[in-house]
Formats: C-alpha cells, sequence, structure tokens
C-alpha cells in the first residue's frame, strides 16, 4: 500500500509589495549622510574651535560627548511620532530640525552657547536614524534588504567623506563657521521626502491607535530592548572609537596638515563604504551574526597597521582597512536590529536602543582623549579598539537573528 499523500495548507498571506523602497532609502540615506556630515565637522575642526572659544581641545572634545547623550532624547520623540503618526511625517519634522540646529552652531560665539547647539544637535541626529532605518527597510525587497542596509548606514561614512572634502575645500578659505551653514541642505531633502517618499505599507497596517495599548507593547518587549543596548553601546564604542580621535591623532601624532588629515580620511572612509555594501550583500547570503563576527575579527587584524604604521602608504592602507572592517560589521546593523524588531514598535525599539547605546559609548572620544595626555594617542586608541572588538563579537554572536524575516 502506497503511503498516503499529505495536503499541506497553503497560506494566503503575501508580503506586502515594495512600492517605492528606492524613494525611502535614498531619503534615508542622504538624512544619516547630512547628520554624520554635521557631526564629523567637529571632529575636523576641533583645535581650531578650541583655539577661537580659549579652551582645551578636551573641552571640544566633550561636545561630542555631548551631542552623543542628547541622541535618545531625540529617538524617544521622533521614535514614538514615526509609530504613532507614520515614518514619513516623523522624518520631515527631524530633518527640518537638525537643519536648524546646525546652522545656528555657526553662529555661535562662545563655549557654553557651543555646547546647548550641539546638545539640541543631538536629539535630532538620535531621532533621524531610528525613523529612517525603519521606513528603509520595511520598504525594501525582503532578500535586498542587507545591500540597501549597507548601503543606509554608510551615509555615515559618506557624511564624513563630505566632511573631510569641507575640510579640504572650504575650511582654508572660509573657517569653520561657513562649515557648518551647509547644514541647511536638510530642509530641502524634506520637500524630496514631501513629494517623492510614500508611506510605509507595514506602519499603515500595524499603527497603535491606542497610546497605552502602545505602551504596554513597548513594555512587554524590555528583553529585547535590553539586549540592543548593551549590543549598540559595543557598536557604538567600536565606531567612535576608531572615528572621532582620528583626525587628531594624526595631527597630534603624524603632525599633518588639515588637507593631509581630510585626504587620509577621505581614502579611510571610501573603504567604509565600499565594506558597508560588501558585507550588508554577504549578510543576506550567509546570516547578520556570522557577517558582523567576521567584520570584527578582522577588523582586530587591521589595528597594528591602523595605529602603529611606519610609513605613511601603510598608514593610509591601515586607515582603509579599518574602516572597511569596521563599517562592514555596522552595515549589517539596520537589517539586523529592524528584524529584531515587532512590527508594532519598529520605528521606536530599534532607534531608542540605539542611541541609548551611543550614549554610553559618547564617553569614547574622551576617554581616548584622557588616556592620550598619558600616552600617544596610537596607544590610546589602538587600547580601546582591541577591546571593544572582541567583545562586541562576543555578543552579536549570543544574540537571536530573524534573518529575512516577513515584515508585516
Amino acid at each position: 500500500m502506497s503511503a498516503p499523500v499529505i495536503q499541506r495548507e497553503q497560506s494566503t498571506y503575501a508580503p506586502p509589495a515594495a512600492k517605492g523602497h528606492r524613494a525611502a532609502v535614498a531619503a534615508s540615506f542622504l538624512g544619516w549622510t547630512l547628520d554624520a556630515f554635521d557631526f564629523f565637522l567637529v571632529t575636523y575642526t576641533l583645535t581650531t574651535i578650541a583655539a577661537e572659544f580659549g579652551v582645551a581641545d578636551k573641552a571640544i572634545v566633550f561636545s561630542l560627548t555631548l551631542t552623543l547623550m542628547f541622541r535618545p532624547v531625540g529617538a524617544l520623540l521622533f521614535g514614538l511620532l514615526a509609530d504613532r503618526i507614520g515614518r514619513k511625517k516623523a522624518l520631515m519634522a527631524n530633518l527640518l530640525f537638525f537643519s536648524a540646529a546646525e546652522v545656528a552652531t555657526g553662529f555661535t560665539h562662545n563655549y557654553v552657547t557651543f555646547l546647548f547647539w550641539r546638545a539640541i544637535f543631538g536629539i535630532g541626529m538620535g531621532g533621524e536614524w531610528g525613523v529612517g532605518s525603519s521606513l528603509a527597510m520595511e520598504k525594501a525587497p525582503t532578500h535586498r534588504r542587507g545591500i540597501f542596509s549597507g548601503l543606509l548606514q554608510e551615509g555615515y561614512a559618506a557624511g564624513n567623506l563630505l566632511a573631510a572634502a569641507a575640510y579640504f575645500f572650504v575650511f582654508p578659505h572660509f573657517g569653520w563657521r561657513a562649515m557648518f551653514f551647509v547644514g541647511g541642505i536638510p530642509a530641502l531633502l524634506a520637500l524630496f521626502v514631501r513629494m517623492y517618499v510614500t508611506e510605509s505599507e507595514v506602519w499603515e497596517r500595524r499603527q497603535q491607535r491606542n497610546f497605552s495599548q502602545y505602551a504596554r507593547e513597548v513594555a512587554s518587549h524590555w528583553k529585547l530592548f535590553a539586549y540592543l543596548f548593551v549590543f549598540m553601546a559595543l557598536m557604538n564604542f567600536i565606531s567612535h572609537g576608531t572615528q572621532d580621535m582620528y583626525p587628531t591623532f594624526l595631527k597630534r601624532d603624524w603632525h599633518f596638515a588639515p588637507q593631509r588629515v581630510a585626504i587620509v580620511n577621505m581614502i579611510a572612509n571610501t573603504g567604509a563604504i565600499l565594506g558597508g555594501l560588501l558585507f550588508g550583500h554577504f549578510s543576506d547570503k550567509i546570516g547578520r551574526r556570522r557577517t558582523i563576527v567576521t567584520a570584527l575579527v578582522l577588523a582586530v587584524c587591521a589595528i597594528p597597521l591602523w595605529a602603529f604604521s611606519p610609513s605613511l602608504p601603510l598608514l593610509v592602507v591601515g586607515g582603509f582597512s579599518m574602516q572597511f572592517m569596521v563599517q562592514g560589521a555596522w552595515g549589517v546593523i539596520p537589517v539586523h536590529i529592524n528584524e529584531l524588531a515587532p512590527d508594532s514598535v519598529r520605528g521606536f525599539l530599534p532607534g531608542f536602543a540605539y542611541q541609548c547605546g551611543v550614549a554610553v559609548a559618547g564617553s569614547v572620544a574622551y576617554i581616548e582623549a584622557v588616556f592620550a595626555d598619558r600616552m600617544t594617542y596610537a596607544h590610546a586608541m589602538a587600547v580601546t579598539a582591541v577591546t571593544v572588538f572582541t567583545l562586541g563579537a562576543i555578543v552579536a554572536w549570543l544574540g537571536r537573528e530573524r534573518h529575512q524575516v516577513e515584515f508585516g
């Protein structure tokens, strides 16, 4: 007797069509690019601003820490808006908010006012990533989320690259203030979002209209938030520990002029963009956690060349290699943590966990600056890097993964 044929129930579920995903990814990428552009302007002009305000380098480094500390406030405010009124409207509001803070920074004439506007900018910077990444990842095709994630995240490296270019071309002729006036551009990007970006279909079906129900939904995922908080704190120690003080390292340890600092950083950030795209693509094939761990292990191997190169050509290779690996790991982050988050709180939870993590990791630049009072910047950055790379790889591997889960 032949075995009975088992009839499998056919699912009637059809995943949402990815309509307008290119415009959504482009808007999110450009928003994160312009956010990072403003943030890194301070790292390039740090010594000049310190001299103008009559304070030590560490005082301006503190403004970087302050910006990062205020990012959770923005993630909270704009993340809640994204889940309540939609990803598109929240993104437009965020772009207008942080562009105003950028322009205001260029008008500051004392240290206290400078700190105030860097804190306000931190609120805007903290809101953009969560809103933009949830919109982009919800609209991206499931099988291509990884490479779009790499593109989106490397808006950060692209912003660093643009900041380096501005430092090379604008700073020698117009000074540091003119560089911040360019920060009005995101207001134009808001018009692009208004005209060409469509709302997330996932949000339209799963939006929360009852706030008390929404609050209970957020609270029910506290374990996921706790894991993401620890993971994102380490990932931000990794990125900010290898980026924020790097221009100062080139000035203090290598005695580079501004133009050479800019060139070395532009090459490093070209590596960052390529790494984010490549590792993001690989994550679609081999999984999110495995890709992140691979990139961080390779980054450990790049530390000697990155921090202790005996010659300029090897220094350039080290900077390129380091950011290729670091941002390779980061290229997987938008898709990985948005896949982990439930549909109903995706606008808020990943971004808020990310920004709470960066608020802790924001201390890394100040820590390295303090260490550099007792040793070279090279040693300060190398010790920090090997520690956080190792811990980050361990925590990434121990976490969960929902590779290519269907949203909605």
